[in-house]
């Protein structure tokens, strides 16, 4: 690894104090994960009627250090290896999935913030290493005008997951020459005053997240803040990359960048089956008294949705360490194989949420009442299968076309 900047550290060394991470290994940290399940657990019903995380939960991670888990040691985070990228948010969603989808997005920005040029980092980190970050992806929802120092944004997006706790948004946009034309695809780092939080979160599922809308109209943003994502084009490079030199900055989000909240789905789907076991293990049927657990074809159908849910997270996780070890090993993914992790995490949250449906039909009525998680956690599943990284369509047929000889084009893939 290169040594730090010692000339930007040193010329930064009046940033706020906050609480260092660094020296936190990946295994206290899964520890201070599993720690801070039972609390979440308690919280699943204030976070769901909040409707995005209350400040109880925002606290108690904090204190925990683990919202800075992916964030570089330089401003204090842990710097984990990759595969926690996964494996942290699947334990924090086996205590409440909406907080941990909340918590995969965090982290993926940390972790993506990196990236950036030192001065932006500076500017969100160098005043409060604790501060979270939101975003709006969607390239085509946003307008950038390029003017002198910078660029004008303009836009809405939607699903901004996590804003109502955030300090910060990176928010897409398309940049247009002047026939129209695109190009350029950029990432852009707005503060919350620049920016407006529309009200629009009330779902049937995932409703503790706050994915609300944003947006603003001809917001100056510095040329600091604005990344180019256009990855093809000659000479591209990540600029804070020259000083975050550790491997797992370079995984890029176009391949396994879905399966950190994928993992907090995958963990819903383990808690309903856990708690389903537990269910049927203390009833009765209600018109012959029959034993529940007796009944083969719950047999069948409980080892069915076990079997779904352990081939999902199987399948993902080993994705997430195949990611980590390429690029510790110097290698990097092509097309190809970014695509065909885009199909496994949507093959995979497929099976996750099959695993749901059936622990759902076989609970009959009783899936119904409110009195019960169950039915929280059939409709948090399937509010969370609408998103575009879980849908099939839209990520298995290009990997589709590339097999069969096509050509798929993506300025940022």
């Amino acid at each position: 690894m290169n040594a730090p900047d010692t000339n930007f550290l040193s010329a930064n060394a009046h940033r706020k104090s906050a609480k260092s991470f660094v020296d936190i290994s990946y295994e206290e940290a899964k520890a201070r994960a599993y720690d801070i399940v039972p609390f979440l657990k308690s919280q699943v019903e204030l976070t769901e009627k909040t409707t995005h995380l209350p400040a109880s939960v925002v606290n108690a991670l904090h204190e925990s250090g683990l919202f800075r888990y992916q964030q570089p040691k330089m401003w204090g985070g842990m710097e984990v290896d990759y595969r926690g990228f996964m494996e942290i948010p699947y334990i924090i969603g086996l205590g409440c999935p909406s907080t941990a989808w909340v918590f995969a997005n965090m982290a993926s920005h940390h972790r993506q913030l990196a990236q950036w040029p030192m001065e932006a980092q500076e500017d969100i980190w160098g005043n409060d290493p604790d501060a979270l970050i939101a975003s709006g992806i969607a390239y085509v929802q946003g307008q950038g005008r390029r003017v002198d120092g910078g660029l004008l944004l303009t836009g809405q997006w939607g699903f901004s997951s996590g804003v109502d706790i955030s300090s910060w948004n990176m928010l897409a946009c398309v940049i247009k020459d002047e026939n129209n034309k695109p190009i350029d695809w950029c990432m852009s780092l707005v503060p919350k005053e620049d920016y407006e939080i529309i009200d629009d979160w009330q779902t049937m599922g995932m409703r503790g997240t706050g994915s609300r809308s944003v947006k603003c109209k001809d917001v100056f943003v510095p040329q600091h803040r604005v990344l180019s994502m256009n990855i093809h084009q000659p000479g591209f490079h990540f600029p804070g990359l020259k000083i975050h030199t550790n491997p797992m900055f370079k995984v890029p989000n176009s391949s396994v960048g879905g399966n950190g909240i994928a993992a907090s789905m995958i963990a819903n789907a383990q808690t309903m089956l856990n708690e389903t076991t537990e269910w049927i293990k203390s009833k009765s049927t209600t018109y012959t008294a029959a034993k529940m657990s007796d009944i083969p074809s719950l047999q069948m159908k409980i080892a069915l949705a076990s079997g779904k849910i352990d081939a999902a997270y199987t399948w993902l996780m080993s994705n997430c360490i195949e990611a980590e070890i390429t690029y510790k090993n110097g290698q990097t993914f092509d097309t190809e194989q970014k695509l065909k992790y885009r199909r496994n995490t949507a093959m995979g949250m497929k099976m996750a949420n099959e695993a749901v449906d059936i622990l759902h039909e076989l609970l009959g009525a009783n899936g119904i009442y409110e009195k019960y998680s169950f039915e929280r956690m059939f409709r948090d599943s399937h509010a969370s299968a609408g998103h575009f990284v879980f849908n099939q369509d839209a990520q298995l047929t290009p990997y589709g076309l590339k097999m069969l000889g096509g050509e798929f084009k993506s300025p940022t893939m």
